[in-house]
């Protein structure tokens, strides 16, 4: 029986100009213990504070010129469903969602291996503005500036093995704490997936903020996952596990409709989702919330960058 009736919309969202800088994120309390210690998790470390100013460069290779969406429809229009399958649910229900302390479980196929704080994982990178175009082309899309740094950085700390094929994330699972895993739209926790060379390409990251502010609860705090060349539903949140592993993972929405979802959710124009097209996306704006339609891009316009990854596989396949 399928139980899952809800759309996905993949909910990356928004902004404005922000900047990093690394002394910035200590004093605003996501720094502390540091990898030269890079130790099991200690907890009760010190609350990030809500929404602290974050200061970093923008990196302009790996940006685009489109103007970004306002912070507002960033932050009120999501994909969220641990807190609701309403696009206002997210914002709505994660107020007193408390991101911190917080800790990252890392296990399988890595030398490097235990729990680690959130204060560990964020101390050692500097912080970087990239804008991508984040497009759910059977819907809706937005251009938004993330604060984050790559997920190559952080993964290369574990020292995967030569067995390492795939790297698995899971999202926290605390009915208490996200009210939508209550209900059986999913098979809770969240789970998504990326092949090694996919999770270690430059444009894979792990976004902390957005519009020069510490991430939203209801954008993923404290730890998401962007991966700009595909659908949204691949940005995983709130993230409190990484397992490297030889056997490629069940993703979340392949498990639930597999015939709608598949591992790569690469975004192809081409390849229709079985109930709409994929052709064009409608780009959210401030002012009347749908804009016009636009053309939808093969990779969302990241094809010359990380097609090659992809060389000799079907296409049409890899959604």
């Amino acid at each position: 029986m399928n139980r899952h009736t809800h759309r996905i919309l993949p909910s990356d969202i928004t902004p404005e100009r922000v900047y990093f800088s690394r002394r910035q994120l200590l004093a605003a309390g996501l720094g502390g213990a540091g990898l030269a210690a890079f130790g099991p998790a200690a907890l009760g470390k010190p609350a990030m504070p809500a929404l602290a100013s974050l200061t970093a460069p923008r990196n302009a290779a790996l940006s685009v010129s489109e103007a970004p969406n306002s912070y507002e429809d960033i932050t009120t229009y999501n994909n969220y469903y641990e807190f609701g399958t309403d696009k206002s649910d997210p914002a709505e229900n994660s107020q007193d969602f408390k991101p911190t302390p917080w800790n990252l479980t890392v296990d399988g196929e890595a030398e490097v291996r235990g729990t680690f704080t959130l204060e560990d994982i964020l101390k050692p990178h500097p912080l970087e503005e990239r804008v991508y175009r984040l497009r759910c082309v059977e819907a809706w899309s937005m251009v938004i500036p993330w604060d984050g740094f790559p997920l190559a950085n952080l993964l290369a700390r574990f020292k995967p093995t030569s067995r390492a094929k795939y790297v698995e994330f899971t999202t926290l699972y605390d009915p208490k704490r996200m009210p939508g895993e209550g209900a059986r739209v999913l098979n809770w926790p969240y789970v998504e997936g990326l092949r090694m060379d996919e999770a270690m390409h430059p444009l894979s990251f792990i976004a902390v903020g957005l519009y020069g502010k510490t991430l939203p609860n209801q954008n993923g705090a404290p730890l998401r996952l962007v991966v700009p060349w595909k659908y949204g539903f691949k940005g995983i949140k709130a993230i409190v596990r990484i397992r490297f592993t030889d056997k490629q993972p069940l993703n979340s929405w392949q498990d639930a409709a597999p015939n709608e979802y598949g591992f790569y959710a690469n975004v192809n124009p081409a390849v229709d989702h079985p109930r709409w097209s994929q052709a064009t996306e409608r780009r959210i704006g401030s002012s009347s919330l749908f804009g016009r339609r636009i053309a939808t891009l093969p990779f969302n316009g990241y094809a010359d960058q990380v097609a090659s990854l992809y060389k000799g596989m079907d296409p049409r396949k890899l959604y």
